[in-house]
């Protein structure tokens, strides 16, 4: 194990040290998240351009297996590659973060949440693209594609809360498109027309889904440590 402090190592040493702690991860051994956040911290804070490329080639693999588990791929694979997907969400996340003067993120697990999110927005604004010509749907629960927990940065922890307070299960997948897949009511019609084609129907459920939140608020902020609707 290496004595030396990130703030004092080179980008290259970094980047080495970074991608061996997520391979750490990966296999289940500790590892440190200092290296991959002092990446960060150069490239967000410093504005170092050689830091942002050590990110990018840190988090490729894991970008690229994102968008073949994401929950569209069986759709977004027929218009663009994983190495473009993920070109663009590291393109989505740099552009929205440079600019935020509190640009760092408290944790690895945060910043690789948003390079998800990032990535998860490039995809659906691709399929938006297309989708005037074609109609197309997401795949059902269970089925390849749909995605999984693989370790704590990739588990949605809402959405594992709040799948067990829905009994219903047609609710049940228009809270996981909602709030595990992050899609709006009429994307979800647009999408997914085979499961549901009335928006309606996609407002009336998520008020429902949103009123049984409510009344489960005080177990919902004990199992997750805050309040989901700030109050």
């Amino acid at each position: 194990m290496c004595d030396e402090l990130p703030r004092s190592m080179s980008i290259a040493a970094l980047t080495t040290r970074c991608m061996e702690e997520l391979h750490n991860y990966g296999q289940g051994a500790p590892s440190d998240e200092r290296f991959g956040m002092e990446l960060f911290y150069r490239a967000l804070m410093q504005h170092n351009s050689l830091a942002w490329e050590a990110i990018q080639r840190c988090f490729h693999e894991t970008m690229c297996r994102w968008a073949h588990n994401h929950p569209l791929w069986n759709i977004a694979n027929g218009y663009d590659s994983e190495e473009n997907y993920a070109a663009q969400g590291f393109a989505r996340f740099w552009q929205a973060m440079t600019g935020k003067q509190d640009g760092m993120f408290q944790s690895l697990g945060a910043a690789m949440k948003y390079l998800r999110s990032c990535l998860h927005a490039g995809i659906v604004d691709t399929l938006r693209t297309y989708s005037r010509a074609r109609v197309v749907g997401l795949p059902a629960p269970g089925e390849a594609g749909e995605p999984y927990s693989e370790d704590d940065y990739d588990c949605s922890e809402l959405w594992q809360v709040i799948s067990h307070l829905i009994p219903q299960k047609r609710e049940r997948r228009v809270a996981y498109l909602l709030y595990h897949c992050g899609l709006k009511p009429r994307a979800i019609v647009q999408f997914c027309y085979e499961e549901f084609n009335d928006v309606q129907e996609i407002y009336h459920m998520r008020r429902n889904i949103i009123e049984r939140l409510r009344r489960n608020a005080d177990y919902l902020r004990n199992r997750l440590g805050y309040d989901i609707f700030g109050e």
